[in-house]
Parts: C-alpha cells; sequence; structure tokens
C-alpha cells in the first residue's frame, strides 16, 4: 500500500529534459500515445489533455479599484460567465474571491476584490486594504479606472501602492462604449502606469487587446518556487481559519514565542506575519493569516476582508491548516475555508483546536459533525490541539509531512493502467440509454496536487467519478491532498482507420 512513495518511474519524469508531457518522462509519453492511437483517440486532443491537466500551479491576476468601476463585471467578462455577484450596492459579499479563467489557450487564475466600501474605515482606507490584500497574492494586477470620471484621490492612492509592490499592471480604462469615450481614457495616462486600455466590461468591447497584454505581463508560472530544494526554500504553510479560533495563539506556541499578538477580540491581525520556524530538525514557513482589521466592526465586511487574506495566503502556501474551534459547531464558514483550500489544490491538514476544553458529549457530537459537515475531505490527516497549553503540537509537523508526501505523490502509468483495468472489470460503469461507458485507459499528468486524465468510449458519470477517486486512494494513499480526474471521452468515429 505505501509503495507508492517508491521512486519507481520517478527517474523518468524527475531528471527528463523541458517537454510538455506534464509528469510524464519521453520513453513513457511515446509508450502512451500508442495506447491511444491503437483506441482510436485522436493525437493532437490526448496531447492538449495532458498538457492542461499537467499544469503546475496557476499564475494570479489580482482586479483592484475602487468601488462602482465595474470590477466584478470586467471578472465575469473574463472568465466568461457570471460568476462573480455584480449589484449597484457597493458592497456585495461572496463565498469565493478567486475564479480560473483561459485566454489565448493559456489558464490563469483571477482575484476579484469586488467593490466593498467600508464606511467605518472610510472609502480611501477600505479600497487600499483590498488592493492590497490581493496585490500580495498576485503575479500581475489589472487596475480598473472609470474612464468617464476619470482618476479621482482614491485611484491615485492605489497607483502608489501598487507602485510599491512592483508587480506588473496592466492599465483598464473602463466604461468606454465607444469611439468618444477613447479620449476619456487617453486622459489616464498622466497616471503615470502606461497605456490605458479603453474597455467595456459591460458590451466586452476592448477586452481582447486587454488580455493580450495581460498575458504579455503575467508569468508562465508564479514567481515562487515550491519545494524543499535549495530553489523553493522552506516548505510554506498557511494558517487558516475563521476568525477568533486561533491562529495567532498556535503560531505562537508552534515558534516558542510571542511573535504574533493574541486579543480575545477576533480579527486583531493586520498583517500576514511569515514566521521561520524550525521544527522537528526542518525549517517552515509559517503564515498567520487572519487579515481582518480592528476597526471593521461589521460582520458583512469582516467576512469579505477575511475571504480575501485567506485567498491570499492559500495562493503562496503549499499546506493549509485549517484551524477549527472544536468547542463550538462546525459553521458554514469553516466549511467555505475547507472548500477554498482544497479547490486551490493545497495540501490540507484539519487541526481542531481548544480540543483540552471539551467534555465526553461535545466530542461525541464534534465526531457526528465531521462526518456530516467535512465528509469531503475525510482524507485530511487530522489532530487535535489546544494552542493554550500546547497539547498535541508535536503531531502537527508529522500530519504536515504526511499531507505534504500526498501531494507530491505520482503514480507510474503502466502501474496506474493495471489499476484502472482490474477496477473497470469489477466494478463496469452503469449502463446509461442502452451503452456502457468503459474507461481505457489513464496517466497521472502531474503533481501538487496530483491530476488524473482518463480517456472513456463515453461519457463518465460524477458518481462513478467519486468511486474511483475513493479506489485510487485506498490503492495510493493521497492522504491530505485533493486530487483532479479529468475525463476525455474518445470522439465517435471509432478507431477503425
Amino acid at each position: 500500500m505505501n509503495d507508492h512513495t517508491q521512486p519507481d518511474g520517478s527517474d523518468a519524469y524527475e531528471g527528463a529534459p523541458e517537454h510538455d508531457h506534464g509528469a510524464l518522462g519521453d520513453a513513457e509519453y511515446a509508450e502512451f500515445m500508442e495506447l491511444a492511437v491503437e483506441e482510436g483517440f485522436d493525437l493532437e486532443d490526448v496531447e492538449g489533455a495532458i498538457e492542461a491537466a499537467g499544469h503546475g500551479p496557476l499564475p494570479v491576476l489580482a482586479v483592484v479599484g475602487r468601488p462602482n468601476v465595474g470590477k466584478s463585471t470586467l471578472v465575469n467578462r473574463i472568465i466568461g460567465r457570471r460568476e462573480a455577484v455584480v449589484e449597484d450596492k457597493p458592497g456585495v459579499t461572496r463565498d469565493r474571491v478567486t475564479y480560473e479563467a483561459e485566454w489565448a489557450g493559456r489558464r490563469f487564475k483571477v482575484v476579484d476584490t469586488g467593490g466593498w466600501e467600508q464606511d467605518v474605515l472610510g472609502i480611501d482606507a477600505s479600497v487600499a486594504a483590498q488592493a492590497e490584500y490581493a496585490i500580495e497574492a498576485a503575479d500581475a494586477v489589472v487596475f480598473v479606472v472609470d474612464a468617464k470620471v476619470g482618476a479621482t484621490d482614491t485611484d491615485e492612492a492605489v497607483v502608489r501602492l501598487l507602485r510599491k509592490a512592483g508587480k506588473p499592471v496592466v492599465l483598464c480604462a473602463n466604461k468606454v462604449d465607444g469611439p468618444s469615450g477613447e479620449a476619456d481614457a487617453a486622459y489616464l495616462w498622466s497616471l503615470g502606469l502606461g497605456e490605458p486600455y479603453p474597455v467595456s466590461a459591460l458590451h466586452g468591447r476592448g477586452t481582447g487587446d486587454m488580455l493580450d497584454q495581460v498575458l504579455e505581463v503575467l508569468p508562465e508560472a508564479p514567481r515562487e518556487t515550491f519545494g524543499g530544494g535549495g530553489i523553493g526554500g522552506p516548505r510554506r504553510i498557511a494558517l487558516i481559519g475563521r476568525p477568533n479560533v486561533g491562529k495567532s495563539s498556535l503560531l505562537n506556541k508552534v515558534a516558542g514565542e510571542e511573535r504574533v499578538v493574541v486579543n480575545e477580540l477576533a480579527g486583531t491581525t493586520r498583517d500576514p506575519v511569515d514566521e521561520l520556524i524550525e521544527l522537528g530538525g526542518v525549517t517552515w514557513k509559517f503564515v498567520d493569516t487572519a487579515g481582518i482589521r480592528k476597526r471593521v466592526h461589521l460582520q458583512q465586511g469582516a467576512d469579505y476582508y477575511a475571504s480575501l487574506r485567506t485567498a491570499a495566503a492559500v495562493e503562496k502556501a503549499e499546506v493549509a491548516v485549517i484551524l477549527i474551534d472544536a468547542s463550538e459547531s462546525i459553521s458554514v464558514q469553516d466549511q467555505r475555508i475547507v472548500t477554498m483550500a482544497v479547490e486551490a489544490g493545497r495540501a490540507v491538514v484539519l487541526a481542531f483546536n481548544k480540543w483540552d476544553t471539551l467534555d465526553e458529549e461535545r466530542r461525541y457530537y464534534l465526531e457526528r459533525e465531521i462526518e456530516t459537515e467535512l465528509g469531503q475531505v475525510a482524507w485530511a490527516p487530522r489532530v487535535n490541539v489546544s494552542a493554550r497549553t500546547g497539547r498535541h503540537m508535536e503531531k502537527l509537523v508529522p500530519a504536515i509531512e504526511t499531507a505534504l508526501a500526498g501531494w507530491e505523490t505520482r503514480v507510474p502509468t503502466g502501474r496506474l493502467n493495471a489499476f484502472l483495468g482490474e477496477l473497470v472489470a469489477a466494478h463496469p460503469h452503469p449502463i446509461r440509454g442502452g451503452k456502457q461507458p468503459r474507461i481505457l485507459f489513464g496517466t497521472q499528468a502531474g503533481t501538487k496536487p496530483p491530476r488524473f486524465v482518463l480517456f472513456a468510449s463515453g461519457f463518465i458519470e460524477a458518481g462513478y467519478r467519486r468511486f474511483i477517486e475513493r479506489r485510487l486512494r485506498e490503492e495510493f494513499g493521497f492522504e491530505g491532498t485533493p486530487i483532479h480526474i479529468s475525463v476525455r471521452v474518445r470522439e465517435k468515429r471509432g478507431k477503425k482507420k
């Protein structure tokens, strides 16, 4: 069961020259393509499927600007669907702030900072806070300005922030609905950010040219190299969780000293604190991520800032240690944070804090809650800790190491196909409409997290995909990591030619 950690087949892909074969080495790739030809698949289609699934972490684009300039409309235009909430009322909160997009065959993530306007803070501070959070996670930035209104003092403040951050910026002059508006856009040269791209996010005018420029400045992959070797430096751990679950207390306990302000008031952590901490003879980089300003009193606004900060931290991390308050019922917010980490494709460890305060009755009900509310991450290592007393802290590092090992696990193609053959023979896909689709073969196109491409004779139902994932975990481990499975269906022309 544990022999998947052996390097059988790893030489083929680790030392191989650069190519678009995902995690496959040249010899393994050639063999795999032969199999694809035998089964009647179009080679370009197979190549495209492997390339799409084999990407590493995607580069991140942040969309920033003051409220009501059309940021969410632009995000919807970029991702090609109406997903970011758009409303005239500023401050519409969302469960998600990160979306995946594709333009001209390249994929990237988009961080939407919406239009949250917090009266308690004042508009300038609010916009700056959002921009700060989003820029932190980003590899490049689209700065949206209302061309009809022109550059305001708030826009100037964001420009100063962008210059300080040093990230590449594409200036989007929005609400340019026709040639007459292009003169208004030209005035934005004065911001000193280079050429303003005249765009109508609402109608789509000019967005193609702007996105072409985005691809020019967006790196092929994130600047940060992951890994324990010399290139990437210490492994990055994001401590995430809803406010006041004890993230700062845990960081202090792990560090063995008071490095972060701890207060009963939820949201005392203002800036992210990256701490290099030695545990078990290894140096780790912990990121404390509460990220809500003390002065934000409205819960709606607090949730929104927490989402932005959490998204930023998760994008920079390899492992998300999700802290949950064991003394309280598992909340919707806890579940959202878990979903955010899983969708970002990070290794996951669940840490149940305040364990020392539980009585037998609460422990019984907590187990039931974990089964029902967190069933989707039953594969994540779990530690029961107390940040206050330090109880079971020694179990945290082994759990993180287990999750990282699962995150980096690779199954050689030959072994995977032997497994798939046995699985399909023993548990065929249900017959639908008189037909029985079959999984013909597959490969693991990438790691961090493990990404599989399966090639089939027909549509594979979601329930059967979940069954395959469950059996993959039983066979090969993958503890502590999400698994991505994509399925390509053979076109009907068959394999006659």
